[in-house]
This record gives structure tokens, sequence and C-alpha cells, in this order.
């Protein structure tokens, strides 16, 4: 083949790469602003760390009556054999805490948002002043976004057990199953914190979910980079806190980009 005509092709791949990569990089400029801004992202930990207490609660209680739970819900298999009841108890017991485990750290997202809402209005506002502001800013107060961040948060909870669902199914495939069902939920998820966390820099300029999901579309690579990103930070325990404000304060600077409207800090 002749080079001239490999060359759009190597273009076609490396351009969503390079794109995805520079995703990636944005939540990485999100956790330098713990640099910039030290008291600003630091107040952002409050509502991370309110909401992992809470699912870790939440979940520990879980673990605790995961036992009686099962055995309140199978007391049919009371006459079964005892290898075949304890062999399908486990399993009924191990699908709960799989299921409950992703479901924990995919509702946490969203619990974070909802609580965290001032903090992280704070933070994307403290970025955007610092390169510049936003000319003709839309007010995005507190008590004024509520509604749109409920409506926000239910909806990322109904898909969170959507996805979680099926990547339970998925990752039942022997070997391969994890693996896929991380590059899944990577995929899936990743998409959904990438609409999520740019909503609030999105909105300061006046423009609405619709007008968020086509700009986005628009630099699909790059968005899914930061997302994907952002979700497997979402998966370690306690970089979770960590990672939530750094996610927002990179999203703003993503929006910056997509927008028009990125200035080297």
């Amino acid at each position: 083949m002749d080079r001239s005509d490999s060359a759009p092709a190597v273009r076609r791949v490396a351009a969503p790469v390079a794109g995805f990569a520079t995703g990636i990089g944005y939540l990485g400029r999100g956790f330098a602003m713990y640099r910039r801004h030290p008291r600003l992202m630091l107040l952002g930990l409050v509502p991370a760390v309110i909401a992992f207490v809470a699912l870790l609660a939440a979940f520990l209680a879980m673990v605790i009556f995961v036992d009686d739970i099962v055995l309140f819900l199978t007391p049919y298999m009371d006459d079964w054999p005892e290898l075949a009841r304890t062999v399908l108890r486990a399993a009924a017991v191990a699908a709960i805490v799989v299921v409950w485990a992703v479901l924990s750290v995919m509702a946490y997202v969203a619990l974070t948002l909802l609580i965290g809402q001032p903090f992280y209005e704070a933070i994307s506002k403290g970025v955007e002043d610092q390169l510049g502001g936003v000319p003709n800013e839309v007010d995005v107060s507190f008590w004024r976004s509520l509604p749109r961040t409920i409506v926000d948060s239910l909806r990322l909870g109904a898909y969170s057990v959507l996805v979680s669902a099926g990547l339970f199914v998925v990752g039942l495939i022997p070997v391969a199953g994890a693996v896929v069902a991380f590059v899944l939920g990577a995929r899936l998820m990743g998409w959904v914190l990438a609409l999520e966390l740019t909503s609030v820099p999105f909105e300061r300029r006046g423009l609405r979910y619709d007008d968020r999901k086509q700009a986005l579309r628009a630099h699909r690579p790059m968005a899914l980079g930061f997302g994907a990103a952002t979700f497997a930070c979402t998966l370690v325990p306690l970089f979770t806190v960590v990672a939530m404000p750094a996610a927002v304060a990179g999203a703003t600077l993503l929006s910056r980009r997509i927008l028009g409207a990125d200035t080297p800090a």
C-alpha cells in the first residue's frame, strides 16, 4: 500500500486517541487546582466525605444483614438438599454484594453532586474567574439550580441501575467478563459523568442539557477520555473523595475548551 493512501487512515485513528488523551489531561489539570486554590478545593471535600460515609454505612449494613435477607427471600429452599441450598444461597449473597457495590460506586457521584452543588458551583466559578470569567454570566446559584440538580441526580441514578444490571451479567462471563465489564462501564458511565459534570459551566452560559449533549458529541473522544478517567477514580475507595472536586474543576476547563473559551492557565 502506498504511504499516501495509509496516511488518512492513520490520521483517522490518531485523532480520536489524541482527543481521548486530551480529555484525561483535563482531569489532571483539575487535580492541579489543589495547588493553585487549596482552600477552595479542600472545601469541596466536605460533600464528597458526607456521601462516602453515608454509602459506606449502607454497604456495611447490607453486609451484616445480607444472610438474613437471603434466608427471608428463599424460604422455599429449606427442604432442598443441603449442598444445593448452601451453594445457591452463597451465590445469592455474592450477587447481592457485587450489585450493591457497583450501585454504590455509581450512586456516589449522583449523591455527591446533589449534596455538594453549592461547593462545586464555587469551585467552577473560581476556575472560570481565574481564566477571565464568563461574559454575560447567567445566575446558577444553589436554589435556582436545585430542581435541575435533583432531576440530573435521579436520571444518573436510574441510568446507573440499568448499567449495573448489565455489567453484572457481563461480569459473570469466565475470564474476560471482568475486563469487558470495566471497559463497558468506563465507556457508558464515562459519557454520563462528562454530561453531568459539565452542567454548571454550560448553564452559566445559558446553555441547557440538549446544547451540552450536542457540544460534547462534537468532541466525543475528549469527553469520553475525561469521563472514563473520572469513572476509574470513583472505583478507588477514599481516592474518589479527593477526585470529585478535581473532576468539577477539570470539567470546567474542558467546557471552556469545547466552547472555544479556553485560556492557558
